[in-house]
């Protein structure tokens, strides 16, 4: 039975989800954690590798688009918006970080982000559905890592 794979695992934890299940313990340390990696992310736009990511992703184009962080006035596909901001706030190794080493806001953040702003106009999402979707973000994240033989190894070899 798919339930019992991780995929299976996944999709029963997502499936039915909403931000009524938020408490509000979470709806605060979310906040924080995305204000932290604004931040973060705001202060490695100014970093080398990300002038270069974001020169090489202008030859991307796309009817649907997204904000690259700092830069208001362009935009991106939803996929490169992510990478560039994503490749923005880890280029400053100052995002948050947990046991085993990852760092899971910069890389859930970005493309949350990204893809909100590429829903049209009339289905924009509100903040709790982007604080639930940044929430399931992290959760498969600490999953994925919770299956990694991989993971556990992470402070032995470094």
């Amino acid at each position: 039975f798919l339930s019992q794979t991780v995929t299976g695992n996944f999709a029963n934890m997502i499936h039915g989800l909403n931000a009524n299940q938020l408490t509000d313990e979470v709806i605060q340390r979310s906040k924080r954690m995305i204000l932290d990696t604004l931040g973060v992310g705001l202060l490695g736009t100014s970093t080398e590798v990300c002038h270069k990511v974001t020169e090489y992703s202008k030859i991307y184009s796309s009817d649907l688009s997204s904000t690259i962080w700092g830069h208001l006035d362009f935009r991106l596909p939803p996929l490169y918006a992510a990478f560039v901001n994503g490749v923005a706030v880890h280029s400053m190794d100052f995002d948050d970080t947990w046991h085993p080493a990852t760092h899971p806001s910069g890389a859930v953040l970005p493309a949350v982000i990204a893809l909100s702003e590429a829903f049209p106009q009339k289905k924009k999402i509100c903040g709790l559905d982007l604080l639930l979707a940044f929430n399931v973000g992290i959760e498969v994240q600490g999953r994925l890592l919770h299956f990694s033989r991989e993971a556990r190894n992470i402070p032995k070899r470094y």
